[in-house]
């Protein structure tokens, strides 16, 4: 399909670049117009032990309505001198909400959590996500985190916005 980037993916700000010297909370996104919603946090090197936590809630609308936890299993990652990282590596994990690398902090990082609509509790009415990022410490860790949803339920020149129910 020749389609623009942007007929396809909607862009949401999660967080602008930041030192993550405090915890880092992105806004909710609604998957209601979406199939899925790639999650990609972007961080310069730190001081080693100051180590990001990322961790995914869901909702049952963009206020947090409900709030619980939303698991996952797989995560993939780029770590290192990021010039010198062509591929991504998937790291699988036990069900839970939270990732950490215990030695992410003193490399450059892409980490990309990609989350299905279905992967929510819709049942009950879950169709929002959210992802945060822990306090890394005092030491300065530049990062910051987009939300690209991806495989729009309808066609449309202009993608719907993600930022309300």
């Amino acid at each position: 399909m020749n389609q623009h980037f942007l007929e396809k993916t909607q862009v949401v700000s999660g967080f602008v670049p930041v030192s993550m010297t405090s915890a880092q909370t992105g806004d909710y996104v609604s998957l209601k117009d979406y199939g899925r919603c790639a999650i990609v946090f972007f961080a310069a090197a730190g001081t080693a032990g100051d180590d990001p936590t990322i961790t995914l809630t869901q909702a049952q609308d963009v206020s947090g309505t409900g709030v619980k936890a939303l698991n996952f299993t797989r995560i993939d990652v780029k770590q290192g001198t990021l010039t010198s990282v062509g591929t991504f590596t998937t790291v699988t994990q036990a069900a839970g909400n939270t990732y950490t690398d215990a030695t992410s902090a003193e490399v450059q990082k892409i980490w990309v959590i990609d989350v299905m609509a279905e992967d929510l509790d819709i049942a009950n009415g879950f169709d929002c996500l959210k992802a945060a990022i822990s306090d890394v410490g005092t030491n300065a860790q530049i990062g910051c985190m987009l939300y690209f949803m991806h495989e729009p339920r309808y066609a449309s020149g202009t993608l719907p916005s993600a930022i309300v129910d």
